[in-house]
């Protein structure tokens, strides 16, 4: 069995970047006979400075992503942060994501189950991997019936995360489907003087350390050009690098 794959720019940033990208993750799963899912953020309501780029909304954002889907036939995936959001948000996508800030947010984890979705749970930087049954658990209890997992590390300093690995055969004991979330992992949070920092070039590294540990999934916030980003920059993978990644990982 293939494993999953999310990929996409951190934030909707504009229908130039949607398509850039698009375009690549439906030549790659040509390629690889895979199924990526597009993956793009049309809230970031949870970035370190009030003055940074957020996103074009909901209802900008939504039909941003419902062109994608009708273009270029890619499966869907976006977070959502208030429980209202998750009806009007599963008309569009696929895959629903809880962010890990907010995976303990009973409302939210709720709202997005009763969607019929699937319910794609990031771990909170400040749990374990076993810890996850819990929002599984509400998930579950509340009409979802394919309930994902992703692993994104976990705080023990200040600005920084650490990747315990035994997270994900912790959490593929409580659902079958754990996904590595390869960017995020690299983050240095709020070390940048008011953003988030990281290291891309430990973005591979993640990969393949999440694929000895029996991940069945890998989530990629890539771009064309991070540095530009207006979100997460120093931590999305280099667009053209992805095709390499991939291959490395179906083999």
């Amino acid at each position: 069995m293939k494993p999953v794959f999310i990929a996409g720019p951190c934030v909707i940033e504009s229908a130039e970047l949607l398509d850039t990208v698009a375009r690549e993750l439906v030549r790659l799963n040509r390629k690889y006979g895979i199924d990526i899912i597009f993956k793009s953020s049309f809230d970031k309501a949870n970035r370190t400075s009030i003055h940074s780029f957020r996103g074009p909304g909901l209802e900008k954002g939504l039909q941003m992503l419902a062109d994608v889907k009708s273009k270029y036939g890619l499966r869907l995936l976006t977070d959502i942060h208030e429980s209202w959001q998750a009806e009007p948000v599963g008309e569009v996508v696929d895959v629903i994501q809880i962010p890990a800030f907010l995976c303990r947010q009973t409302d939210l984890v709720v709202a997005a189950a009763k969607t019929g979705k699937v319910v794609n749970i990031k771990k909170a930087q400040f749990l374990s991997g076993l810890d996850m049954k819990y929002p599984v658990e509400k998930a579950r209890e509340s009409g979802a019936k394919d309930i994902w997992l992703t692993e994104r590390g976990n705080c023990f300093g200040y600005n920084n995360l650490v990747v315990d690995f035994r997270n994900i055969p912790d959490m593929l004991s409580i659902v079958p489907t754990v996904i590595m979330d390869c960017t995020h992992s690299v983050q240095r949070p709020s070390a940048g003087n008011g953003k988030t920092v990281g290291d891309r070039k430990y973005v591979p590294i993640m990969a393949k350390a999440a694929k000895a540990f029996g991940a069945t999934g890998y989530f990629f916030e890539v771009h064309p050009d991070p540095d530009k980003g207006l979100s997460d920059a120093a931590n999305m993978l280099e667009l053209d690098k992805l095709d390499g990644l991939i291959g490395d990982l179906v083999k």
